[in-house]
């Protein structure tokens, strides 16, 4: 090799490495950018917004409004009102709320030490959930029954919406058990409700992708030779563990980051002081300084979480990685017929809940309000008066089509903006510390509010967790033996990608793809109810739940079914996405599993 091309080499590599680096810092200057900007891009009037927040009843004059714009610098124009802000940030000053006219930093920085202390506690909570989850998981690899579970206990705990849980936690532990303080923030009393709340869906998502990672980690060929080298079972256990850890620790960072965004409902349920929730109080009213500095802490939160799973991961695959002896990952095997009990069960429970609503009006107001089932009415009346049977029903095609699109599209951004992971590293890791709630605020700001456009907003957000399991994938599939050596035979890109990458791919995010359905479903919903997609009277699944919400101790039966029918959707989606068709599987000289 000549000295040129050990230069060009060595500028190739250094560049390969700073490429993630720069990713991140032209994502986070244009997330920045576009925060700023917003106001101006919506084409209404900052003044305006800001004079009915301050004073909903005060004419809208002239003067009034020339004087708004006097005092906070709006005459200064977009670019140069935000240049004025970042100049200040390095100063360590973030600027006066438009609002309230104190500074924004020092409430956002109490804020965010709130939610962080939050989201810890919601993140022991979803450990323990997923090692209980992936315990029988571990015990049948052992055994040498390496198949996969129908994924139907943490496809519910991830269909059970945040806001729906902390709203069941505070009737029953807080209103009829009073056990616990039902809202605001003090001792650690008032930490235990919204932990769970928060922790339950994240524990269920995780358990449900460490299981198939652990089904496929006891699928692999070093599994047999280790029980015939007569290994003890906990040295594979914790092999295995090890083996899984690198691909889903990426995961594990962005659902600590998503917390962030689960936290404004919770939040706002129980009534606690976090960063969530003040930023979208900031987005809702315009306040453009507590919304740029809320998001720009939000931001930085995700960096470090995303970083610190990186930094594990290499620590954990690194070495195996250089050294090109990663393991070939086996295709799980499935059980037989009874494989396909589960998602036929659910399918079923859906059709009949559908099929008997169909000919009944959802929008006709014809029964007292919260009346009770009855025959007349299966599944009783909302809080207007209308037949919940009707509206569940008619709200299933919109709900789930919708869901279904958004899902699909962000399966194929996550796939495609994963397989280039250095370039895609910024926008992977700050896409994901932006709420839904957000990203739609955003969306409606610029294209008024409506479905498609909720469509959109939320997709904006959910390529990421898929875009970084794909990445993670494509890192150990190329540090396997078989794949490192393919351009020495002249195997070229193409059929690189298409031969071993791909192939390695698709399968895993489809399944991640698919146990996301149901909270993108709650998303799109959520947003409807906040004005910034469908709008009421529309049957969404999610709006008959937020809607219903404030009658769940008076009429249970008005959020539950609702809520089953979500359940019932996650687990259809989950347990068709992991059918198969291979036969059992048990590694030669491991024991039977007991009876």
């Amino acid at each position: 090799m000549t000295p040129r091309s050990t230069g060009v080499a060595w500028h190739w590599e250094a560049w390969q490495r700073l490429l993630p680096t720069l990713s991140r810092l032209v994502t986070l200057a244009g997330v920045v950018v576009l925060v700023g900007l917003l106001p101006w891009l919506s084409g209404r009037d900052p003044a305006l917004s800001i004079l009915r927040a301050r004073a909903g009843d005060q004419n809208p004059s002239a003067e009034a409004l020339d004087a708004i714009r006097a005092q906070l610098g709006l005459a200064m124009g977009p670019f140069e009102k935000l240049g004025h802000w970042l100049s200040g940030l390095f100063r360590g000053d973030a600027g006066v709320s438009w609002i309230s006219g104190t500074p924004v930093l020092p409430g956002m920085l109490q804020a965010a030490q709130v939610s962080l202390t939050l989201m810890a506690a919601a993140l022991g909570v979803a450990l323990v959930v997923t090692l209980l989850i992936c315990l029988p998981t571990l015990k049948r690899g052992l055994a040498g029954e390496a198949t996969p579970t129908s994924g139907a206990l943490g496809a519910t705990l991830t269909a059970l919406p945040e806001f729906l849980l902390a709203a069941l936690l505070l009737v029953v532990f807080a209103a009829w058990l009073r056990w616990l303080p039902p809202y605001g923030w003090g001792d650690w009393r008032h930490l235990i409700l919204p932990a769970v709340a928060l922790g339950l869906p994240g524990g269920g998502l995780l358990g449900r992708l460490f299981g198939d990672a652990l089904t496929a980690a006891f699928c692999e060929r070093w599994v047999v030779t280790w029980h015939v080298a007569g290994f003890a079972r906990r040295r594979i256990a914790l092999a295995a563990i090890q083996r899984t850890l690198p691909s889903l620790l990426p995961q594990v960072g962005l659902v600590m980051v998503g917390l962030t965004g689960g936290a404004i409902a919770v939040e706002q349920v129980f009534s606690i002081p976090g960063l969530g929730r003040a930023t979208l109080g900031a987005a809702s009213a315009q306040d453009l300084p507590a919304l740029q500095t809320g998001i720009l802490i939000l931001i930085v939160i995700a960096i470090v979480l995303g970083g610190s799973a990186n930094l594990c991961r290499t620590l954990l695959l690194g070495r195996t990685l250089r050294a090109g002896a990663v393991p070939v990952t086996v295709t799980p095997p499935q059980p037989g017929r009874w494989r396909w009990l589960v998602p036929a069960l659910a399918a079923l429970a859906l059709a009949l809940i559908i099929v008997a609503g169909l000919g009944r009006d959802p929008l006709s107001s014809a029964y007292l309000r919260l009346q009770p089932p009855s025959l007349a009415l299966p599944l009783g009346a909302d809080g207007i008066g209308r037949d919940i049977l009707a509206r569940v029903s008619h709200g299933a095609l919109s709900t789930m089509g919708m869901a279904l699109l958004a899902v699909g599209i962000s399966f194929l951004l996550g796939v495609t903006i994963g397989l280039m992971p250095r370039l895609a590293a910024g926008p992977i890791e700050i896409t994901n510390a932006t709420p839904p709630v957000i990203a739609g605020l955003i969306v409606a700001g610029l294209l008024g509010p409506s479905a498609s456009g909720a469509v959109i907003a939320v997709t904006l957000v959910s390529w990421a967790p898929l875009a970084a399991h794909t990445a993670a994938l494509v890192a150990e599939t190329l540090g396997q033996p078989h794949v490192r050596i393919t351009p020495m035979l002249g195997v070229g890109r193409l059929r690189l990608l298409t031969r071993y990458l791909l192939p390695a791919v698709v399968g895993p995010v489809f399944r991640h793809a698919m146990l996301r359905l149901p909270g993108t479903a709650l998303a799109l919903a959520a947003l409807g109810f906040l004005g910034l997609g469908p709008r009421p009277p529309a049957p969404e699944w999610g709006l008959l739940l937020a809607e219903s919400l404030p009658y769940l101790e008076r009429a249970p039966w008005a959020v539950l079914v609702p809520a089953l029918a979500l359940v019932l959707m996650s687990i259809l989606a989950v347990s068709l996405s992991s059918a198969g068709s291979l036969p059992r599987w048990r590694p030669r000289g491991a024991a039977p599993a007991p009876a």
